[in-house]
């Protein structure tokens, strides 16, 4: 008994000893067997791509805590074994989009040609409507009723241009527009256009024009008036009614 009891102090002073060599240490089995258990890492195949790790279907090594805590759970991962290596290469068959080559068709003259007749027939056949307000000081100080009535401000090639790709959605330079003056009165003008000679002109044409009209655009105060008129007229229909029906 007592050689047993010196015995185990003497594994423990042994074990104790800093001046022993970790190698010359007498370690349990087990325990020597267990060690490097926590820091081994394991091989997992990436369901998806993850910064700073891999991208989906590549095999890389993780620890096991990482694994078991984070990407197990949220199917981020699986283990590096056949049966799952076989379903993910199967899965990036079936969902893999399969890249489509396109060819780009260059448009050729004649393609352009039509597109520029068809965009002139709409510039001649169609009609460019604007709005503006009177010059009232111009207008108070007419001569007689016959004289045209100006606008408060011209309209410019800039302008022309704007409407017309806003309303017939055509896009042209201010040079294919012959005005050497602003449009400055109300009316209808017809606008002579600059284009290409390579586009036929229509029957019955023999010059591109663009005819334009203008028109008055109602102040603040008539459109207060027109309101007002429209309440007034509501109005009497209503009380109208309602003494019918009393009678």
């Amino acid at each position: 008994m007592a050689y047993m009891h010196y015995g185990r102090n003497a594994l423990r002073q042994i074990v104790k000893d800093v001046n022993v060599h970790n190698h010359d240490r007498l370690m349990p089995p087990l325990l020597y067997a267990g060690q490097g258990v926590r820091y081994r890492k394991l091989e997992v195949i990436l369901t998806t791509s993850i910064d700073k790790l891999g991208k989906s279907g590549e095999t890389v090594k993780v620890a096991a805590g990482y694994f078991r805590n984070h990407l197990m759970p949220k199917l981020l991962a699986v283990p590096n074994i056949d049966k799952y290596a076989y379903l993910i290469r199967e899965q990036r068959k079936i969902y893999q989009p399969v890249e489509q080559e396109f060819q780009v068709v260059k448009k050729t003259d004649k393609d352009m040609t039509k597109e520029y007749e068809k965009a002139a027939n709409r510039l001649v056949n169609s009609r460019l409507v604007l709005r503006r307000l009177i010059d009232a000081a111009k207008f108070r100080t007419r001569a007689t009723k016959d004289d045209p009535v100006e606008l408060r401000t011209p309209v410019t090639k800039d302008e022309l241009v704007a409407e017309v790709a806003r309303q017939l959605c055509v896009h042209i330079e201010p040079e294919n527009i012959h005005l050497p003056t602003p449009l400055s009165t109300f009316g209808e003008f017809e606008v002579p256009l600059r284009l290409p000679k390579s586009i036929p002109l229509p029957d019955g044409k023999v010059h591109w024009t663009l005819q334009v009209k203008i028109r008055e655009e109602p102040s603040s105060f008539q459109l207060a008036k027109r309101d007002n008129g429209i309440l007034l007229i509501s109005n009497v229909f209503f009380f109208g009614e309602l003494l019918i029906s009393n009678v």
